[in-house]
């Protein structure tokens, strides 16, 4: 009786090293996904307002990161390609930067340069309204304004699954 007890204890221990494991180490997961993407309005680092809506028939894909975030920092300048390669078909990007004020930001970005509109989100309301959980979030938006494809984290290859995301929306009709 004692033996099977212990033995029990050994393999609840197992499985539940196991499923924390799997949890821990799971790769980010990309789901896909079609209900109204929210709209929201965020300031720009020129100052001036940008509302999703504003964005409305494009393909868009929305990037929520952080500069203490070191794979949004590592994912920053395949975005930027992603945005140059794709913009002239239709396709935006916007960076939500979710810290608690811009400076950092800004700071990262005159090393780091991009062209895309990046916004700030200081008040992390806009990152709650898309239940944003990690960093990076990356979020990609039909010409219908729905919400198609959801990415959470970022490792090296993942700006090839954007890639064919977006090709797959673009090909899409409104």
């Amino acid at each position: 009786m004692k033996y099977t007890l212990y033995f029990g204890r050994i393999v609840v221990r197992v499985f539940l090293g196991v499923l924390l494991t799997g949890i821990l180490v799971a790769p980010a997961s990309s789901n896909s996904r079609m209900e109204a993407a929210p709209d929201f309005t965020l300031m720009n680092r020129s100052g001036e307002m940008v509302s999703l809506n504003d964005f409305r028939g494009q393909v868009v894909l929305i990037n929520f990161w952080a500069t203490w975030c070191a794979p949004c920092r590592k994912e920053m300048p395949f975005l930027e390609q992603i945005y140059q390669r794709y913009e002239r078909l239709g396709v935006t990007l916007l960076g939500v930067n979710v810290e608690d004020g811009p400076e950092e930001a800004k700071a990262f970005l005159k090393e780091t340069p991009v062209s895309f509109p990046v916004l700030f989100d200081m008040d992390k309301t806009v990152s709650s309204l898309y239940g944003v959980e990690a960093m990076p979030t990356t979020i990609l938006v039909d010409r219908q304004g729905n919400v198609r494809f959801v990415h959470y984290g970022y490792q090296a290859g993942y700006e090839n699954d954007y890639q064919d995301q977006i090709r797959t929306l673009v090909r899409e009709r409104l």
